[in-house]
């Protein structure tokens, strides 16, 4: 019979759970600065309203970034959720919702570490996390949020979404464990140990 147990690399450590639970306490607080100036920064875009998933990307940080440093399975759905709750525990405009929003962006990013076995952390892999963490975030929002959009305002706020995780939570998050990971800091977790490579 085959064993059920994770292997070494794929076991969380104390250290795993502390760097991504910190990764998700300190995104929690910079989730709920973000909803106020979000609602500024869309003002200019009410006219093209769907356009506004550009800028949700930053909502979607953790589930790319804590896996890229722990890189340990649940990381992404763990930390997302956990500033998902710190947001709403804080006094969050967008209430319960936030923790759906944060259920379905962590999955999101989740999946696609999964289809990669959790052996891949590179750019490609980190940019198309932060994607589907926006397809996640956009497919709870057209149901929650924006029922009343037309088909065709959903398809582009579901593809600007997208693109906002793509850049704001894949990019910048493999930019800041890739600089994180040079200074030697996060030696401890998987992400220090193995420079994350393009």
């Amino acid at each position: 019979m085959a064993s059920t147990t994770l292997p070494p690399s794929r076991r969380w450590r104390t250290v795993d759970i502390v760097v991504t639970a910190i990764v998700g306490v300190v995104f929690g607080a910079v989730f709920f600065g973000w909803g106020p100036v979000y609602s500024l920064l869309s003002v200019p875009l009410k006219g093209v309203a769907p356009l506004t998933g550009l800028l949700s990307g930053v909502w979607f940080i953790p589930a790319v970034l804590a896996p890229l440093l722990v890189r340990r399975p649940g990381a992404a759905l763990f930390a997302e959720l956990l500033g998902a709750v710190v947001e709403m525990v804080m006094g969050g405009q967008y209430g319960f919702a936030t923790l759906l929003s944060g259920l379905a962006q962590g999955l999101g990013a989740e999946l696609v570490f999964f289809a990669f076995r959790y052996r891949s952390y590179s750019l490609p892999t980190a940019l198309l996390a932060g994607a589907a963490s926006g397809l996640g975030c956009a497919i709870v929002d057209v149901i929650v949020s924006y029922a009343g959009f037309d088909l065709g305002w959903k398809a582009t706020y579901t593809v600007a979404c997208m693109v906002g995780g793509l850049v704001l939570a894949g990019l910048v998050s493999w930019l800041i464990a890739r600089g994180l990971s040079a200074t030697g800091v996060l030696s401890a977790l998987a992400g220090g140990r193995k420079q994350t490579r393009v």
